[in-house]
């Protein structure tokens, strides 16, 4: 799609287009006109990669009830009744309106196909053979690029939400686009973008994933939860260069072994059930023995051999398993795989209600990006697409606010204009950031936790803050006020100020989740601290964080 010139203004503006901002932007009513702004391109990003499938009691064994009851176990006492009831039952609906749209999920006898996975009671999630996320996309991708009232805005990098100054509402973003940082108006915003696995070293996301809804959101004021739940899973593909591909559990289950680099099955030092323990469990287990093994444990790994199973079996139960590892030299056959534990899946968010408030008017979250209450201490498998479609749906009753007209000066133009040595001194500093960043969170906030490493940590992200702050290219954004346009002279700064704004979301979302996983001393779901390793009743409470209180929500009942 070529670059094309955008209007000042928009009735409603969606940023991120995964799932959730896709299908968000379709259901919008079409007489408001929406700009849809990715800061990629439209086929990029962690939607896309989603394997597995969309969790739905359509099969004539289940029902919403049975779905609503295995979310429920599945959270750990964090989730929210009334949400999970809300999306198990809206779901069949919203399963037969991506059918509509055209999504092919596979099928069986005529009938739509439906696999189990774990934590299930049933089979109920249906799936486009292992590449679900991207049927999914791709199908909304083309009916959004149909919609007259739509207009898609890509390479565009929102750096800050713009309040009102006498109402506090949502009023627009700041957006870096085809050279130029400028203020974009709208009377609602909605936040889609996604997750933040790019904070730790080893994760599933893709690099597009770096919290940035969750941290313009805080800046702006928004009331956060849970930011300290994150799924991990124990094998994905670690080597240099590649994607972190998940090797699905069934390897496991139809006999593969993990191993160290001795060829020892050290899991059974961990567990009686060796590697077909829970998924917490064995992530744990590979974390803690690259702990004591490794002298680089934040990018090391462990081994998955798949030799003990028949290789008949592996040719029919695992093909694009053994694809993706020829791809990246692995012969499946002869060798075994490199794989570690990789963050996959922030329960946490932006706090919002059924209807995707958060609590700053005029400003919205769908998807991973938002804490909705569903998937609670942790997601069940298959419930995070679900989540996008289901929550996207409601703003198919999104109404506009009367709001007074916005009295917006003519815009001061300026040029930023910043020299090339200049410049590569700041780069350095921001590329270290980046590199060193994600393995301290990984380390101190990674799959096990404790006092000591997470309060080391939050002081070193303090001071990384500060010299983030300190840059003159900081200095200089810092002060844009919305009335202002500021013109790149260099026609390369797109991939510069991208640097600049992603490690700024991340140092902000590494506080964030560092200060969250120090303030919950229990070990719940996603969140395990190896000097408070039990689940207490009394924590049985979302953490809540705005600005930088923290503050306990009161005690969640069935």
């Amino acid at each position: 799609m070529p670059q094309t010139d955008i209007p000042h203004q928009f009735d409603v503006l969606v940023i991120g287009a995964g799932a959730a901002g896709l299908y968000t932007a379709l259901c919008i009513p079409n007489h408001l006109r929406v700009g849809l702004i990715t800061k990629e391109t439209v086929s990029l990003s962690a939607s896309d990669w989603a394997q597995g499938g969309i969790a739905a009691a359509v099969g004539p064994e289940d029902s919403p009830s049975l779905h609503v009851a295995d979310t429920l176990k599945a959270g750990a006492g964090l989730c929210s009744r009334t949400a999970v009831e809300f999306i198990a039952h809206h779901a069949p609906s919203c399963i037969q309106s991506l059918v509509e749209l055209g999504v092919a999920f596979d099928r069986h006898d005529g009938n739509l196909a439906l696999t189990l996975e774990a934590a299930h009671s049933r089979h109920r999630v249906l799936h486009a053979a292992d590449t679900t996320g991207r049927e999914v996309t791709t199908t909304l991708t083309a009916q959004v690029l149909k919609r007259q009232n739509i207009q898609v805005i890509q390479q565009a990098l929102a750096l800050n939400l713009w309040l009102s100054p006498q109402t506090q509402h949502c009023q627009g973003i700041s957006l870096f686009y085809q050279g130029q940082i400028r203020t974009i108006q709208a009377g609602v915003v909605i936040l889609a973008t996604g997750g933040g696995g790019q904070v730790f070293a080893q994760t599933t996301n893709p690099t597009v994933s770096t919290g940035d809804g969750v941290a313009l959101a805080w800046r702006a004021g928004a009331i956060l939860r849970d930011l300290e739940f994150v799924q991990f899973h124990p094998t994905a593909l670690t080597k240099p260069g590649a994607d972190r591909f998940l090797i699905s559990e069934a390897v496991r289950g139809e006999g593969a072994h993990l191993i160290d680099d001795t060829g020892r099955r050290f899991v059974f030092d961990y567990h009686k059930d060796g590697e077909l323990a829970p998924r917490d469990v064995v992530s744990r287990a590979i974390f803690t023995h690259l702990q004591r093994t490794s002298t680089e444990p934040a990018t090391a790994h462990v081994w998955l051999d798949m030799r003990p199973i028949p290789p008949e079996k592996i040719r029919h139960r695992f093909p694009n398993i053994i694809q993706v590892c020829q791809r990246w030299g692995v012969d499946v056959f002869s060798e075994p795989i490199p794989v570690a534990p990789a963050a996959h899946y922030w329960m946490g968010g932006i706090a919002t209600d059924l209807n995707n408030h958060t609590n700053i008017p005029g400003l919205y979250a769908v998807g991973e990006t938002a804490s909705t209450g569903v998937h609670g201490a942790n997601r069940l498998a298959s419930n995070s697409l679900l989540e996008c479609i289901v929550f996207g749906a409601q703003m198919a009753n999104l109404k506009l606010p009367n709001l007074p007209p916005s009295d917006v000066p003519i815009p001061m133009v300026r040029e930023l204009d910043i020299s090339e040595e200049q410049w590569q001194k700041q780069q350095q500093q921001l590329q270290e950031l980046r590199q060193n960043l994600p393995r301290l969170v990984w380390q101190s906030a990674g799959i096990c936790r404790q006092q000591a490493g997470l309060a080391a940590a939050i002081s070193t992200i303090k001071s990384w803050q500060q010299d983030f702050a300190n840059l003159p290219l900081s200095k200089c954004l810092f002060a844009l006020s919305p009335q202002e346009t500021i013109n790149l002279a260099s026609p390369d700064m797109a991939s510069k100020l991208q640097l600049w704004a992603e490690t700024r979301n991340l140092l902000d979302i590494a506080y964030l989740i560092l200060n969250s996983a120090l303030f919950r001393t229990e070990s719940r779901g996603g969140h395990y601290r190896t000097d408070y390793p039990h689940t207490e009743s009394s924590w049985q409470v979302h953490t809540l964080v705005q600005e930088y209180n923290w503050w306990k929500s009161p005690k969640i009942t069935d």
